[in-house]
């Protein structure tokens, strides 16, 4: 629970950081993402990192579309779009836990994991 509490966490925080403040209109915005989401899945097991790397990707983008919108329609009908873009950014995220979730496994193949 704790895994997904800070994955949902950073998620929100980078998706408002990526709209307002670092990398603002630039593809490099998806560096730290990418790093992130691998930190996630390296973190976590193969069960949870698909948990906590969808959660954490779903929170990115939809806060990153929530907190860059400026158009002239109210926000509230934006919503489900910005959910729908989100449901995108929670597959990539679940990609992106597997991977590091693999790359855990890989470096460390006898030790067991803490998940304290």
């Amino acid at each position: 629970m704790k895994k997904l509490i800070v994955s949902i966490l950073a998620g929100s925080l980078l998706g408002f950081i990526g709209s307002r403040v670092l990398f603002v209109g630039s593809w490099l915005s998806l560096i730290p993402w990418g790093i992130v989401g691998l930190a996630i899945g390296y973190w976590s097991q193969k069960r949870d990192a698909m948990i906590t790397g969808s959660c954490y990707g779903f929170a990115l983008v939809f806060l990153f579309m929530i907190a860059g919108y400026a158009g002239s329609a109210s926000l509230v009908s934006r919503l489900p779009f910005f959910a729908i873009l989100g449901i995108f950014g929670g597959f990539c995220g679940l990609i992106l836990g597997l991977a590091g979730s693999v790359i855990h496994s890989l470096v460390n193949p006898r030790n067991k994991r803490n998940d304290a």
